[in-house]
């Protein structure tokens, strides 16, 4: 009987890696989409993927874009952007990325993510810090 509980418990338990593991994906894929609509200058397509929360506080594509322009230039121009770590809780999804700028100065941006209620994801917040350099 212990076995078969445990049995049980394990599946169910694997069953739920893969969701996770897309949850993720969907967020990076999200955070994707929006590095590249900076890239294009594209400031309705990257104020899209933001959530409510963010488009209260800039309630229109080129207000926002210009507080990222200013504000976080290693996101809006990079020589690199790749995913780090990542951690879910509930509907919430944080995603660290390593930026390395235009200057070619490494950054860190912790990325947050809430699931919307139609089950996509839009970016809550962006912190952005300094890399340590190794000595």
């Amino acid at each position: 009987m212990r076995t078969s509980a445990l049995l049980v418990a394990l599946t169910i338990a694997l069953r739920a890696v893969p969701a996770l593991a897309g949850d993720v994906t969907a967020a990076q894929s999200v955070i994707r989409a929006q590095e590249q609509a900076f890239a294009r200058d594209d400031a309705a397509a990257a104020y899209s993927h933001a959530a409510p929360a963010i488009k209260e506080i800039f309630p229109a594509p080129d207000i926002f874009m210009s507080m990222v322009q200013n504000g976080y230039a290693p996101v809006y121009r990079h020589k690199s952007f790749e995913f780090g770590e990542s951690k879910s809780d509930g509907n919430w999804i944080a995603q660290r990325v390593h930026i390395v700028d235009a200057n070619g100065e490494a950054w860190e941006a912790l990325y947050t993510l809430e699931q919307q209620a139609d089950g996509s994801y839009k970016i809550t917040g962006c912190s952005l810090l300094k890399a340590r350099q190794a000595v």
